[in-house]
């Protein structure tokens, strides 16, 4: 079907190699082209049918982390509304081009860095340091921000260079340097704290399961850290899918209750 494709409109729309198939320019410029057009297709399809039921593929790129730790669970009662809808997840832990994965959407955290693509807002999260109670009982438990240089630190993906604190209108920042561990997937920097490795930042969405069993407590929680944003993404130039929509209102509504209250 590519191949014909490729002879329709005389030009290479695929690079294949061993390990991957990536669009070429043409390609690319290709399907943000017709992508349009398959939308509406897709919302005048949805529209006629008059059930609300949902169809097709919907290709949702996401962090690993996410999706194990929060989309995956929240997706029974989605997809029993919508049994002829598949869904295909696309998990990365670095972000990637919406066009060039051919995704309908995205969950991404904090700052987009592509401005040109369409975002929504689902909510505030919570940020906060965890600790294994086997490594405070051992190096000692934090009092103040400060005293995060006496110890050691496992750095996330989320973690920066700097953790910046707030309490009672007081603000800290603190370079974090020398971490003993970093990893670039917040498992990896949230197995390494379980072990007993040092202190890292997360989110609440991060790493509930290890605060709910006792693997994790909080470092510092009586100083307040700047919430991550949740966006859900859409790619540019096109309307959503009904079914990207669908899934992004879903996932807000089970995610809804530990939002950061005011937002």
């Amino acid at each position: 079907m590519i191949a014909t494709l490729e002879k329709e409109v005389g030009a290479a729309l695929l690079t294949r190699t061993t390990r991957a198939v990536t669009l070429t320019e043409a390609g690319a410029d290709y399907l943000a082209r017709i992508e349009p057009i398959l939308a509406a297709l897709e919302e005048a399809d949805h529209a006629a049918r008059g059930t609300g039921e949902l169809r097709g593929v919907l290709r949702v790129a996401l962090s690993s982390s996410f999706a194990v730790r929060e989309a995956i669970p929240a997706l029974p009662p989605f997809t029993a509304r919508h049994p002829a809808l598949r869904i295909k997840l696309l998990m990365h832990d670095q972000l990637q081009d919406l066009v060039s994965e051919g995704a309908d959407l995205a969950f991404r955290f904090g700052a987009l860095p592509d401005s040109s693509a369409t975002a929504r807002s689902l909510g505030l999260f919570e940020t906060l340091l965890v600790a294994a109670p086997g490594y405070l009982r051992c190096a000692g438990t934090p009092a103040l921000p400060a005293d995060l240089a006496a110890h050691a630190v496992v750095a996330g993906p989320s973690g920066g260079a700097s953790w910046s604190f707030e309490r009672g209108g007081r603000q800290v920042s603190v370079r974090i340097a020398g971490a003993l561990l970093s990893s670039t997937m917040n498992e990896g920097s949230i197995a390494a704290a379980v072990a007993g490795l040092g202190i890292t930042h997360t989110s609440e969405l991060g790493c509930g399961a290890e605060l709910a069993s006792g693997a994790l407590v909080r470092v510092l929680a009586d100083w307040r850290m700047a919430p991550v944003e949740l966006h859900a993404v859409f790619p540019a130039g096109r309307a959503a899918k009904p079914s990207a929509r669908a899934l992004a209102e879903h996932v807000a509504a089970a995610l809804a209750a530990r939002a950061v209250p005011g937002r």
